[in-house]
């Protein structure tokens, strides 16, 4: 993140407090699993609620500094903001996530959650959180705390999450036992040797059922850099999320693709015939943000359509297995699955639409969506559309001439002989 970019964020986070009511994560996670952070899948993080407005409290992520703050807690908006900014220049001076959050306290209901791979994850403010460590003889150790500063230091496998109920919640009163419960789940996931990516996501899930909270957000994978983009935010002021329990997408073996509510009415794959797999949608994010040895992580951007995320998924994984990281050859794939129906309600793309990272095996897609609602591209043609207006003018005149002829055959005979 660099100066110029905080000043965005910064302007970006104020212009949002005039235009939206108060939004506020209610669940923050982060794990490490690998703290020397050489695991491409080794550090993650996100949040989600029940509350609407999950882009502005989902998480910022420094991609400099592999730091990611996450944000939430009772405080009003402006107050929010204003410890965002703080924190967030303590991260572009090369603070510890543990000096980054030091400033919540001061923010009366405001809390801070900071995270990076090899510096550990920190929590400070207003918050209910349970801190799970995994040490080298596989102990786990849990631990819960409520306001002012609490740590996983730096050097060891672990997490933190904060959980609480929304105002409004059908499931309030949920969020004591589904934190503890969940907290426990994490520290077996940690002990067992899942990724921090994969825990995440089923963290996600288990919140989303369990407690209600249950509205994207979304989540970041810090040492490769992926994160879901707008896969599950909002896409309009003051309105909710995508329920991350709920069903995503459907999609089939050989990798057509096509999201909720449209998915509802395919059972198989039109392209094919394949049959469909329901994917739901905490499990779309653990597909977002986890790196491959074999596949790259693919995140895509522009489009809110629900089912482009895993078919652009499947199509770049097949080019990068024929053609490696080359983007001039995974444009032409896309295109042609554009073209192929594969992928649908975007324009084409250019190479300039992609960020390659071959050393952490991660590519980003930026689509435009095709305008009006269509589902496909303009077709490009090889000669001008004028010269198509030209051709349907005449063809107009044709067809009067050959409607005045229909209607005047008979006057128009008679004349024809007489003539003779």
């Amino acid at each position: 993140m660099k100066r110029s970019n905080l000043t965005k964020m910064t302007l970006f986070l104020i212009v949002l407090i005039f235009l939206s009511s108060t939004a506020s994560a209610t669940m923050n996670v982060a794990v490490i699993t690998d703290p020397t952070g050489k695991d491409p899948n080794g550090c993650a993080a996100g949040s989600q609620s029940f509350a609407a407005n999950m882009f502005q409290s989902t998480f910022l992520f420094s991609q400099e500094h592999r730091m990611s703050l996450l944000s939430g807690g009772e405080g009003t908006s402006d107050v929010r903001i204003a410890a965002i900014i703080e924190a967030l220049s303590l991260v572009e001076s090369n603070k510890t996530p543990s000096e980054v959050v030091s400033v919540a306290p001061k923010y009366d209901g405001i809390r801070l959650m900071a995270v990076n791979p090899t510096q550990g994850i920190a929590v400070g403010g207003d918050f209910d959180v349970y801190v799970i460590t995994v040490d080298n003889a596989s102990s786990i150790k849990i631990q819960g705390f409520s306001s002012g500063v609490a740590t996983v230091p730096a050097g060891t496998k672990g997490a933190i999450i904060h959980l609480r109920n929304s105002e409004g919640n059908p499931k309030y009163g949920t969020a004591a036992t589904v934190r503890l419960q969940t907290a426990i789940n994490i520290g077996k996931m940690i002990r067992d040797g899942y990724p921090a990516t994969t825990i995440v996501s089923e963290a996600f899930g288990e919140v989303a059922r369990d407690s209600g909270e249950d509205h994207g957000g979304g989540a970041v994978n810090l040492v490769s850099g992926v994160t879901t983009g707008d896969m599950f935010t909002p896409k309009e002021l003051n309105q909710t999320g995508f329920e991350m329990e709920k069903p995503y997408s459907k999609v089939s073996s050989t990798g057509w693709s096509v999201g909720y509510p449209e998915a509802e009415n395919y059972q198989v794959s039109p392209i094919d015939g394949s049959p469909l797999t329901v994917v739901y949608a905490y499990e779309s994010l653990k597909s977002a943000i986890t790196v491959s040895n074999d596949n790259p992580s693919v995140s895509t951007y522009g489009s809110d359509k629900q089912g482009i995320s895993l078919a652009t998924s499947s199509v770049v994984d097949a080019a990068v297995e024929a053609y490696g990281y080359d983007p001039v050859q995974i444009t032409k794939s896309i295109n042609k699955a554009i073209d192929a129906g594969t992928i649908v309600g975007v324009e084409h793309i250019d190479s300039s639409d992609l960020n390659v990272k071959e050393n952490v095996k991660a590519i980003g897609v930026y689509y435009t969506p095709v305008p009006n609602g269509k589902t496909a591209p303009t077709w490009k043609l090889p000669i001008s559309s004028d010269l198509f207006d030209l051709l349907g003018n005449i063809q107009s005149v044709i067809g009067i001439l050959l409607i005045l002829l229909a209607l005047f055959r008979s006057t128009l005979i008679k004349s024809f002989f007489r003539r003779r």
